[in-house]
């Protein structure tokens, strides 16, 4: 009889746990889902981006086209950024040397584009044409949607890892290979301030 209580003991106990793993793999789930999701929402928000880039090099090309160098810069470093993807729903892993490369590739785009919008300013024609003007705009407010879209995302990974690493979901998460994701951060060069030279 005693024997039988044991094992009863026993068993409401493995129930008991076999509950509770469940919830704290399905919650985990319900994270990783999130994080996929706002990863999702940074790579269309660069797409954005990138699509928006053939019409604007069109239209510096119909007013500079001697700057064949820097639109060249431009379409290259733009081949390279679309090429390079995560995707997370294929079961490709967001690891910290992908999320580097991805950022790698988009800081060579955003450094592409930066001397294309330096070129503009020597050709007055070009400042004041419509299209390159909303263009530039469309730009402008692409580049704050993908600022917006990278602070989601590091919320979200945040509130994923931190639930991730914590006891006992931690045992859960060690079990069935739960990896914590990397986080966005500056690109190198951002933290120090331009220098500003009025003598020349």
């Amino acid at each position: 009889m005693k024997k039988l209580g044991c094992v009863g003991l026993i068993i409401i106990i493995a129930v008991v746990a076999i509950i509770w793993g469940i919830g704290k793999y399905n919650n985990l789930i319900s994270l990783r889902e999130g994080v996929n999701k706002a990863w999702s929402n940074v790579e269309t928000q660069y797409q954005r981006r990138a699509d928006l880039i053939p019409n604007l090099v069109n239209t510096v090309k119909g007013y500079a086209s001697h700057e064949s160098e820097t639109l060249q810069a431009v379409v290259e470093a733009r081949t390279k950024a679309t090429s390079v993807n995560i995707n997370v729903e294929n079961g490709e892993e967001l690891t910290e040397e992908a999320l580097q490369k991805f950022q790698s590739a988009q800081g060579e785009l955003n450094s592409a584009l930066g001397r294309l919008i330096a070129v503009a300013e020597n050709y007055p024609d070009l400042k004041a044409d419509g299209l390159f003007s909303d263009l530039q705009s469309q730009l402008e407010g692409t580049e704050n949607r993908v600022n917006n879209a990278r602070n989601e995302f590091n919320e979200v990974a945040r509130a994923y890892n931190t639930k991730r690493l914590k006891f006992p979901t931690n045992i859960v998460a060690n079990i069935f290979g739960f990896n914590n994701y990397p986080y966005f951060k500056a690109d190198e060069g951002s933290s120090v301030a331009p220098t500003v030279d009025f003598s020349k």
